[in-house]
């Protein structure tokens, strides 16, 4: 029930939060289960999110094992179909849960239902891939193992900053992998590297390589032209979308700066935080306007405000 609450206001708030967001297989994200999508792992909690909010099916996606700690936060993010992965660093005596969250993960496959996976591991923010975890493959295997007729479908996530917003997006999907391109008569650990190998190939073509940071390549390739019109159009709105949300935005990105601006959250926390704090934040400026406007003409503020919002994303300045 969480997850359908807020899953459209998640997609209406990306499209404010990000200028841009280019798909190269915009039909994907009608695909059903059973289905693992095997992403890089470039932007913390932003990543899952984005894929969730994107996609038609509801996903159920893998995250780390110590957000999990107490029976409330545990039920939260069980109700936003969050299952807990743990690594060694988070304790030994955590790995037997990993078993149980790929048992769960093997129900949602069998019924027809789509899991996310950081094949990764872990987040950095970067514009390069990482060596692969056998996560994905072991969980791959083991359901084909059951005769699950699962698909897994490589997608490379790809930010033109993972500072600011307003950002540019490209999500890139790659071609399935299936149970017929693995020899399964072979040892586990030899299918392990067949699967991580053929992942690698198409991860590899789908995420976009900058290491080192190259700060003209990346403005070159991830840079949207905005037509004069447009840009003529929204000033106005821009200008005042700027004007409005000062005060709302200014606080939350000092606090975020402070808090988590050296570790790679930064960009997750403060589009949480303002994903919780926006709908207040109108709610209280529509209060104030239907103090001065007679009739119901102050029912169109939320609208009003968030245009200005959009407006002023897309036409600031890129990079």
């Amino acid at each position: 029930m969480l997850y359908k609450l807020l899953h459209f206001p998640a997609r209406l708030a990306f499209t404010i939060w990000c200028r841009h967001i280019k798909i190269n297989q915009p039909a994907i994200v009608k695909i059903k289960g059973p289905v693992l999508l095997a992403a890089n792992h470039p932007n913390s909690f932003l990543d899952a999110i984005m894929l969730c909010s994107i996609f038609k099916q509801p996903i159920y996606s893998l995250a780390r094992g110590d957000a999990f700690k107490g029976k409330l936060i545990n039920h939260i993010l069980r109700s936003l179909k969050m299952f807990p992965v743990y690594r060694l660093s988070e304790g030994a005596h955590n790995l037997d849960e990993n078993y149980k969250t790929f048992d769960e993960c093997i129900e949602v496959f069998k019924q027809n239902h789509i899991v996310l996976i950081f094949s990764e591991g872990r987040c950095i923010n970067e514009w390069h891939l990482r060596p692969l975890k056998k996560g994905t493959a072991r969980l791959a295997l083991s359901a084909w193992q059951q005769n699950i007729p699962l698909q897994v479908i490589p997608i490379g996530i790809n930010y033109s900053s993972f500072t600011s917003f307003g950002k540019n997006v490209e999500l890139n999907i790659g071609s399935p992998i299936t149970h017929q391109q693995i020899e399964h008569n072979n040892a586990v650990g030899t299918q392990i590297q067949t699967f991580n190998q053929q992942l690698q190939q198409q991860l590899q073509q789908l995420v976009f390589e900058s290491k080192p940071v190259n700060k003209k390549i990346v403005q070159q390739y991830f840079r949207v032209e905005i037509s004069s019109i447009k840009k003529t159009l929204l000033v106005i709105p821009a200008t005042l979308g700027y004007i409005l949300h000062a005060p709302l935005y200014i606080p939350i990105q000092k606090f975020a700066f402070k808090k988590f601006g050296k570790i790679d959250h930064y960009d997750s926390v403060m589009v949480g935080l303002l994903f919780l704090t926006y709908p207040i934040y109108v709610l209280l400026i529509t209060i104030i306007i239907a103090f001065f406007i007679s009739g119901y003409w102050w029912l169109l503020t939320p609208f009003i405000l968030s245009f200005c919002a959009y407006s002023f994303v897309q036409i600031k300045k890129q990079f």
